[in-house]
């Protein structure tokens, strides 16, 4: 691997504003790339399982990544700190790239199969346990502190740049060349992250960090992980309000979605106007992070933020049509989306850098591992009681992670660095 020098805590360039500095850049290009990637995977996986397939047989292999996701988190999260995030980033979007193209020729070959499909869920699932944690880890050894919320908001901002670019390019790529065309487009566009990422120059830790990471063993870094988080005066509460907040967002917005559109009549084009109602949201939400880079009093604000939003979340299920439908999802995005990225900041900044990789291996595992165990139980509700009580449960559940912000002194007056 192509050995780069690291950045000095105090050299002039790490304070430079996120937005302004190549380095930053490099791994923000990098990060898109890789995001649109996945955006063109999960919709040729998606639809070639349907092609190839039952819908019972599609949904089995579209589900095939969370098990080994979810069970390998932790420990990805270690593998995150002992090895540096940018080592494991690269390493991981290489692997997955092989998976793809692989799955793209074994596919032009032989045409579409279950198994191949299968195979490869489960490849980027296993690789995904140690993508996530160092995707979270990598940014406070890229930047200065004081630029981590704005390097939140533009993080987000790719995300809403890969939905949104993803899925039609996908498209493009199954009705121009079928499953083979599209996994490989995906595969190429992984593959344009990595010798970006070689490019990024890291922060080096503290030496006697490094010296004691080196010399435990991973079981004991994963408990000291745990413990760091428990320990911590902003970290715990912050976990918890992450979990609460999830836990009421994901159903609604998802599943419960969907039932609502059908209860109200509002087909596929209304419900698309409100999923595009809330993404407008929350890039805004992005935007303002990335503009301004900091927001005074960021624990009220979250607190604040969270709990409108989880209002806005319960008036889903009573507004009267679908143009109120869409402005109340975009109040959603913006809060919700909101919060969020402040959440991500005050993780960022709140944590040494030598457990970030395994607080982020926590925080990704309570947002995508046990947070989408909520759907089933969304749909199942609002089978036995209707939208209206549903949504409204699960606004109560969100707007706790607010209340828990405003009870716990430390979080409610947590700042991000100027």
């Amino acid at each position: 691997m192509t050995t780069v020098s690291a950045l000095r805590a105090d050299a002039p360039a790490a304070e430079r504003p996120a937005h302004r500095d190549g380095n930053v850049l490099r791994w923000l290009a990098a990060y898109t790339s890789s995001m649109v990637g996945d955006s063109v995977y999960y919709i040729a996986l998606s639809w070639t399982a349907v092609q190839a397939g039952t819908p019972a047989q599609a949904g089995l292999v579209m589900s095939v990544s969370a098990l080994p996701r979810a069970v390998l988190m932790l420990g990805g999260g270690v593998i995150a700190d002992r090895f540096g995030p940018r080592r494991v980033v690269i390493g991981s979007d290489a692997v997955r790239c092989a998976a793809v193209l692989a799955t793209a020729v074994l596919l032009l070959l032989t045409g579409p199969g279950l198994w191949p499909l299968a195979v490869l869920a489960l490849v980027f699932g296993t690789v995904d346990a140690v993508f996530m944690p160092a995707v979270g880890a990598l940014p406070a050894r890229i930047t200065a502190r004081g630029q981590l919320a704005r390097v939140q908001g533009m993080r987000g901002l790719a995300i809403r740049f890969a939905h949104v670019v993803g899925a039609p390019l996908g498209g493009l790529g199954m009705a121009l060349g079928g499953a083979a065309a599209a996994f490989g487009l995906a595969g190429l566009l992984i593959a344009v992250s990595v010798p970006l990422l070689v490019a990024v120059r890291i922060r080096e830790l503290p030496a006697d960090d490094t010296a004691e990471k080196s010399r435990s063993t991973a079981w004991h870094d994963m408990v000291a992980g745990l413990r760091h988080i428990r320990r911590h005066r902003v970290l715990g509460p912050l976990m918890l309000a992450v979990a609460l907040g999830n836990l009421g967002f994901i159903g609604p917005l998802n599943v419960g979605l969907t039932l609502l559109a059908d209860e109200r009549g509002w087909g596929a084009a209304g419900m698309g106007w409100v999923l595009a109602g809330f993404g407008t949201g929350a890039g805004l939400a992005s935007l303002l992070l990335t503009v301004r880079g900091r927001l005074p009093h960021a624990g009220q604000v979250l607190a604040y933020t969270a709990l409108a939003g989880s209002v806005a979340i319960g008036a889903l299920a009573h507004v009267p049509n679908v143009v109120a439908a869409a402005g109340t999802a975009l109040l959603v995005g913006l809060l919700a989306g909101l919060s969020g990225a402040l959440c991500g900041a005050l993780l960022q900044t709140q944590t040494e850098p030598a457990c970030l990789g395994r607080v982020s291996a926590v925080s990704a595992l309570i947002s995508l591992g046990f947070a989408p165990l909520t759907m089933p139980l969304t749909a199942a509700a609002i089978g036995v009681w209707g939208t209206g009580p549903v949504f409204t449960g699960s606004a109560a559940i969100s707007g706790l992670a607010g209340a828990v912000a405003l009870a716990v002194p430390d979080l409610r007056r947590a700042e991000l660095p100027e």
